[in-house]
């Protein structure tokens, strides 16, 4: 699996708002922590950006940025 698959899979089964550092405790939960900090939230905002280009997520906020799962968004 894949580094983005295993986000996707979380943010799948967890659902609601997601911003960096949600991401980042997911990688590291998923066994994915390499890196010092700064890279890892380099990686996870790389990442919400795909999920978001698939369709998973849907920013709901720009500074902080934070996403909702689009599924969460679309009942909102």
């Amino acid at each position: 699996m894949t580094k983005l698959q295993s986000l996707e899979q979380s943010v799948r089964a967890l659902g609601g708002l997601w911003d960096t550092q949600r991401a980042v405790t997911a990688f590291r939960d998923a066994g994915h922590g390499e890196g010092d900090q700064r890279q890892q939230e380099k990686r996870a905002r790389w990442a919400l950006r795909r999920l978001v280009e698939a369709g998973v997520l849907t920013k709901v906020q720009d500074r902080p940025v934070r996403y909702r799962t689009t599924e969460d968004a679309e009942h909102a």
